[in-house]
């Protein structure tokens, strides 16, 4: 077959980088190591210091989603020489008479938009044009594929799973937050309402007496949750709350190290679009309890302790299991070395450029 030119949003690629810009980093990647792609990457913005290879489309991201968001100017196509399809990494993509592709995660934004941005809440209105104009949608999960099909009323809807986050290589980095050996309870991920972290507080504020000596450590970037966690924390008894870490956002080498030596991964989102973390803990060793929602269950596959609802005395049960239990968490262990070799970005490259060819013959 002949060879596609995609333009491909690299902007996740700039800033703080969250879970999409891992997933864009590790896509574009895999997508160059292949015969029949060519990439020409863009970003929607003013100030990202671009790559040599980056092509900066002449409009400020706030201006263009506030346009894009009500009608479909101004459009791309002149800024796109030579391009066989559009692929929007972040929910949004550039209105455009070429065949398009929107990568999408999570959609708890389109059902939740009072706890949504005013920026999130645009984008979503953006992708919603999109798809009226008839782009393919890209779902990280199959359970992200049926939230599509029925928020954005299109059946342009295909799954392509992401792959796992590749572990820091060389010696892990001790992040110095005076543990000292004890053993401790881990999360990690920005503090956005979406990841229910006052659940988490709750279910340590159960555990505290049970499982004396341990941490909670609760890694990520500040988010729209933060005042709400730190009110969660506040209400625990003081020495309980003394025992609640919150370091900010990791190195990956800090990270490394504190997957190897939690005793659980607990990540109890209310949706989840892909979760790296529980891949990253599988391939750690670390056993993981988590909230029966979204993508989790697919994604996590036997290898994840599972709780419905948000009961944090829930969570607290589970936690105590599988920290206390050397059989079950021996099973989860064994169950989520199997699971994760399901996942490889040679094979997610593969289907997106499947896809890519699909939506260029849909347009024809």
């Amino acid at each position: 077959m002949d060879p596609i030119t995609v333009a491909i949003d690299v902007g996740p690629l700039h800033g703080h980088r969250t879970g999409v810009g891992l997933a864009v980093d590790h896509l574009t990647t895999a997508l160059r190591l292949r015969f029949d792609v060519a990439l020409y990457p863009y970003v929607v913005s003013f100030r990202a210091a671009t790559g040599e290879t980056e092509h900066k489309l002449p409009i400020p991201a706030g201006l263009a989603t506030r346009l894009w968001a009500r009608g479909d100017r101004p459009r791309a196509d002149r800024w796109f020489p030579g391009v066989d399809v559009v692929h929007g990494t972040n929910y949004v993509a550039p209105p455009s008479r070429l065949p398009t592709v929107v990568s999408v995660y999570d959609l708890w934004f389109l059902t939740n938009r009072g706890a949504s941005s005013a920026a999130v809440n645009r984008a979503g209105a953006v992708l919603r044009r999109a798809v009226k104009r008839g782009a393919f949608v890209h779902a990280s999960s199959h359970a992200t594929a049926e939230a599509a099909r029925d928020l954005l009323g299109t059946d342009r809807v295909e799954v392509v799973h992401l792959g796992p986050l590749p572990r820091p290589t060389g010696a892990f980095e001790d992040p110095g937050l005076g543990i000292d050996g004890r053993p401790f309870l881990l999360a990690i991920g920005t503090f956005e309402r979406r990841k229910s972290r006052p659940t988490l507080v709750g279910a340590f504020g159960h555990l505290a007496d049970r499982l004396a000596d341990s941490v909670l450590v609760m890694a990520g970037a500040p988010g729209d949750d933060s005042a709400r966690i730190a009110a969660a924390v506040e209400a625990l008894p003081t020495q309980v709350r003394s025992r609640v870490i919150c370091p900010g956002p990791v190195s990956d080498s800090a990270k490394g190290w504190l997957l190897k030596r939690s005793s659980v991964l607990v990540y109890p989102s209310l949706d989840e679009g892909f979760g790296f973390p529980i891949l990253e803990a599988q391939a750690a060793g670390t056993p993981i309890v988590a909230r029966r929602a979204g993508s989790i269950p697919e994604i996590g596959g036997d290898g994840v302790e599972l709780v419905d609802g948000d009961d944090p005395a829930a969570y607290a049960a589970a936690i105590e299991h599988v920290v206390t239990s050397g059989i079950r968490r021996l099973t989860l262990l064994e169950a989520g070395l199997r699971n994760m070799k399901r996942f490889t970005w040679e094979r997610t490259a593969a289907e997106m450029e499947a896809l890519y060819r699909r939506a260029i013959e849909a347009a024809t």
